[in-house]
């Protein structure tokens, strides 16, 4: 199955709110005709309605693949409406939090080809990263066509099995809403010690997105990257040793945060 395949025969996007809409727009970018899409979604934006797809309408008899963006309380709501297209014929990629593919198999069949993924929110801006991973019935055909697809949004990568999913969910899928807070509470820091409050939101922004960048292009690990901008008795060790601390700093603290997010992931997926 290749892109191809999705131009010819369709392409399904079950909900298109954030994530659905950035997927899309790459995919529009990229060349996918707007006339091979078909979206479902009971709230189209002003954005949606204006980029020619087949909005709200009857679904193709066998689409190359139905991608799954809808929540995940509206999950049971939204399945049984696609259940007929199950059976073989058509890739299921699901980007939706929580959801097994076991649950996709009780409804869809089994003999269905599932690769659940799990993206973040940088996908607005091209620069996510999404982890996948399928059922039996994936083939190498299905998780390469996975991927294209899914790059339009950023990296992607393969997962050992599902098993994975909620430590990634945890890590990468939260993760920038941890990093999102270390920009406020650093650029709150800062403004304790004096800056002013947009200043000090600026500084903050560009240093943490400054580091991520370097720590992706450099050949070091983010360990020896921390180690070469830190001078012994300088000002970087002496926050170091704040944040580095055991009982109080970083590592306890982000593990801790990490595993909350890895059980409740767990606990929706049951």
């Amino acid at each position: 199955m290749t892109m191809d395949d999705v131009r010819d025969r369709g392409l399904v996007l079950l909900g298109c709110g954030k994530m659905g809409s950035a997927m899309l727009a790459g995919w529009l970018k990229g060349g996918l005709p707007p006339g091979s899409v078909w979206v479902t979604d009971p709230y189209p934006s002003d954005w949606l309605k204006a980029q020619g797809v087949h909005l709200n309408e009857d679904l193709p008899a066998a689409p190359a693949i139905v991608l799954i963006a809808v929540k995940p309380q509206m999950m049971t709501e939204a399945l049984p409406g696609i259940a007929a297209l199950g059976g073989g014929r058509t890739l299921f990629l699901s980007v939706a939090a929580g959801t097994t593919i076991a649950t996709y198999e009780a409804v869809l069949g089994e003999r269905t080809p599932i690769v659940r993924a799990m993206p973040n929110t940088p996908a607005a801006i091209a620069k996510g990263i999404t982890a996948i991973t399928g059922n039996s019935k994936a083939t190498e055909a299905h998780l390469k066509l996975a991927e294209a697809l899914l790059s339009a949004v950023g990296q992607v990568v393969r997962l050992e099995g599902e098993h994975q999913m909620d430590a990634v969910t945890a890590v990468s899928g939260s993760g920038p809403a941890y990093v999102f807070h270390l920009i406020e509470t650093l650029a709150a820091a800062g403004e304790a010690e004096g800056l002013p409050a947009p200043l000090a939101l600026k500084l903050a922004c560009a240093t943490v997105a400054g580091a991520g960048a370097l720590a992706e292009a450099a050949e070091e690990g983010p360990g020896q990257l921390r180690v070469n901008v830190t001078s012994p008795g300088g000002t970087t060790a002496a926050a170091l040793g704040v944040l580095m601390d055991e009982a109080r700093g970083f590592p306890a603290l982000l593990k801790e945060a990490v595993h909350a997010a890895a059980e409740r992931g767990r606990e929706l997926g049951k």
